[in-house]
C-alpha cells in the first residue's frame, strides 16, 4: 500500500549558517556602526538584541533574507514578545518550529477528509503517515495540503509504493 509521510523539519546546520552571515553583515553596514544589535541560537531558540525597535525590524529583514537565501523557509521562524533588556536595548526570542503539533495536524486531516480523497491520514506524534491504495490519490493529498496557507513549511518525505 503506497504511503508517505508529512513532516516539519529544518535544518539547523543552515540556520547557524544564517545566523553567522547576519552577524557578519551587522558587522560591516554602515547602519549598524556602533550599535549593539546581535543574534545567538541556544538550541531551537535565536535570540535578536538590537537597540530600539527600528533596528530590531532591521534584524527581523536580515533573519528573513538570510534564512531564504540559505534555503530555510522563513515560515519556520515563531516571534514571541519584545521585551527590555539592559539599558535602552530590547530583546525578543524567535523559536525555531520543528514538528507538527496537534492542532496543525488535526487540521490537515480535517481538510484531507473534507476534500473526500481516498487515502487515510494517522498522526503518529509530530508527522502524518498518508496512505493510500493508488499512487495518483497520494499526489493529489501533497498538492491538496501544499495549497493550504499553513502556518509552517511542510516536506513531504519517505514516500513509498
Amino acid at each position: 500500500m503506497p504511503s508517505f509521510d508529512i513532516v516539519s523539519k529544518t535544518d539547523m546546520a543552515e540556520v547557524d549558517n544564517a545566523l553567522a552571515g547576519i552577524t557578519r553583515e551587522v558587522a560591516q553596514r554602515f547602519d549598524f556602526k556602533g550599535a549593539k544589535c546581535s543574534v545567538e541560537r541556544k538550541e531551537q531558540v535565536i535570540t535578536v538584541l538590537a537597540d530600539d525597535d527600528a533596528k530590531l525590524k532591521q534584524m527581523h529583514e536580515l533573519l528573513k533574507v538570510h534564512f531564504t537565501r540559505r534555503s530555510v523557509d522563513p515560515k519556520a521562524l515563531d516571534y514571541k514578545t519584545v521585551e527590555k533588556a539592559s539599558g535602552n536595548t530590547v530583546r525578543q526570542e524567535v523559536v525555531v518550529k520543528e514538528g507538527i503539533d496537534k492542532e496543525l495536524a488535526k487540521t490537515i486531516v480535517k481538510e484531507i477528509k473534507d476534500a473526500k480523497v481516498k487515502a487515510q491520514v494517522a498522526i503518529q506524534g509530530d508527522e502524518l503517515r498518508v496512505s493510500g491504495k493508488k499512487r495518483d490519490e497520494l499526489q493529489e493529498v501533497i498538492a491538496l495540503v501544499k495549497k493550504l496557507d499553513l502556518p509552517q513549511p511542510l516536506q513531504y518525505i519517505n514516500f513509498r509504493d
